[in-house]
């Protein structure tokens, strides 16, 4: 499929209210595949999980649920170095800093998508500092840190030796 085109999508969910999806099928199916990620995944990653794993839904459909998830604060977004949006279900995992729903930042392996939700209290602080002294009230802010995992660090680290 060319770059940009997005197939028409195949099952829709309508809103019942703003900011609402009807619970679907199509919606359980994208949030299992979300549960199931080791790491945050791009709409198109999971798209192409869902129609592997026999699921009838359209990429359209995969973009709305995580769009809804994120705005109900039940997903955390991150975006890539090249501005592509990756989901995550929140506190999903062993390496949650925090209570799922606070405040937190990520670190997010570059090669596989696999994050670790760090607690910043210094970036915390320093946010209040210069937003207070340039009279800024109401703040917000995001953080997202991007490297390679222990294990793409590992295996770099064999190939530098070896090679």
């Amino acid at each position: 499929m060319p770059a940009g085109q997005r197939p028409a999508s195949t099952a829709t969910s309508a809103p019942t209210r703003p900011g609402r999806l009807r619970n679907t099928r199509q919606a359980a199916a994208v949030e299992a595949a979300l549960r199931d990620a080791d790491g945050f995944r791009t709409a198109q990653n999971l798209f192409a999980e869902l129609r592997r794993r026999g699921d009838r839904i359209g990429l359209t459909t995969v973009y709305r649920h995580l769009n809804m998830l994120a705005e109900q604060g039940r997903a955390d977004v991150v975006h890539s170095a090249e501005g592509e949006s990756q989901y995550r279900l929140c506190g999903v995992g062993s390496h949650s800093a925090d209570e799922p729903g606070e405040h937190h930042h990520h670190l997010v392996c570059r090669v596989c998508g696999r994050s670790v939700e760090v607690s910043g209290p210094e970036v915390e602080a320093w946010a209040d500092r210069v937003s207070a002294a340039a009279g800024y009230t109401e703040i917000s802010h995001t953080l997202e840190v991007f490297g390679l995992c222990p294990e793409h660090s590992a295996r770099r680290a064999g190939h530098t030796r070896r090679g």
